[in-house]
């Protein structure tokens, strides 16, 4: 008897391997599967921005680091005694404006310079949902813009609207046009968050979920180069069951994460790039080790053992920056 719907996962064709840059753009979800190539030191880089859920948003970042325009003075507002834009996380705020600007600008000036050798850009879209100023805002000059993030302003500030499939696919198809012009090179890997945004309300999320899947396949069907990984279908349709969420029943925890891992893993990573993960992920393991006892014989036998496997496998592939975890075990960090 069957107890897990089967889903046939595709083979990534071309697949995902270690000589490959990789930018990741979206949802929270994006940066579970970010951490985890960072954590097997592939050449990541991930959300410029910050955490982006909506597609106008995803595509206003991204349109920004092909233009590599730089925020100003103006971009910037300050609310709660902080230095905010609308077009980023809240990680980039700042009580100073020169910080919060120069940290916003410098992520803008790697991204772009990145974007332009990019080979992969992994986008996850999380949700359909859209936040545009209103008249009811401080600036009466910013009504109508749209917002990546709300900053805990007042509500009334904002109007939000679930995006039309036809507005998304008119995205999507934008972004695919500029890309091609700025990096011919670039292929684009789309995912769906399987987070579930139950502050929209059961019905409403599953609308918005279904809008991104129409519009995301009307995108992949439409142009080469452009794929899709059922990160979703995964988690909604194959694990299916609330033991693998966390508590606030939105998030999917670690088992269904390291579940969806495993597959994008499987599905999207060339067979030599995995065998090489399985080589890397003891040394991760044993970064992250923290002794009860750490000036032991043991433990110091246990870094030196650690510290040559590093340096071997550095040798055999020069490409590796294990640069962290040499400095660990010869005893730089400790």
């Amino acid at each position: 008897m069957d107890f897990m719907a089967p889903i046939q996962l595709e083979k990534l064709s071309p697949p995902i391997t270690y000589g490959d840059k990789i930018l990741l753009v979206g949802s929270c979800f994006t940066e579970h599967i970010g951490n985890a190539l960072l954590e097997h030191k592939f050449n990541v880089l991930q959300n410029p921005h910050g955490i982006l859920f909506d597609p106008a948003s995803v595509y206003h970042s991204l349109m920004r680091y092909i233009d590599g325009a730089p925020y100003r003075d103006k971009d910037l507002f300050c609310l709660n005694e902080v230095w905010q834009s609308w077009h980023h996380h809240s990680r980039f705020a700042d009580v100073n404006k020169e910080a919060a600007l120069d940290r916003m600008n410098q992520a803008l000036e790697e991204a772009h310079v990145f974007l332009k050798q990019t080979d992969w850009l992994i986008i996850t879209l999380g949700s359909s949902f859209a936040y545009r100023l209103n008249s009811n805002n401080p600036d009466a000059a910013l009504a109508g813009l749209k917002v990546a993030n709300c900053h805990r302003a007042p509500g009334q500030w904002f109007d939000k609207k679930m995006l039309e499939i036809d507005e998304t696919v008119a995205l999507l198809d934008n972004l695919y046009h500029r890309l091609r012009i700025f990096n011919p090179k670039a292929k684009i890997l789309f995912t769906i968050s399987p987070v579930r945004h139950l502050r929209d309300g059961v019905v409403a999320n599953n609308r918005s979920k279904a809008r991104l899947l129409e519009a995301v396949h009307h995108i992949v069907n439409k142009f080469d180069h452009h794929y899709y990984f059922p990160a979703y279908e995964l988690v909604i349709d194959v694990l299916r069951d609330y033991r693998f969420y966390d508590a606030d029943l939105a998030h999917p925890n670690y088992a269904a994460t390291g579940f969806v891992l495993e597959k994008f893993t499987a599905s999207c990573i060339d067979e030599a790039s995995q065998a090489l993960m399985k080589e890397i992920q003891p040394l991760v393991i044993a970064r992250r080790h923290r002794p009860f006892h750490p000036q032991t014989q043991a433990h110091r036998q246990f870094l030196a053992a650690q510290y040559e496997k590093a340096e071997l496998l550095m040798a055999k592939y020069p490409f590796l920056d294990l640069k962290e975890e040499i400095a660990y075990f010869k005893g730089d960090e400790q």
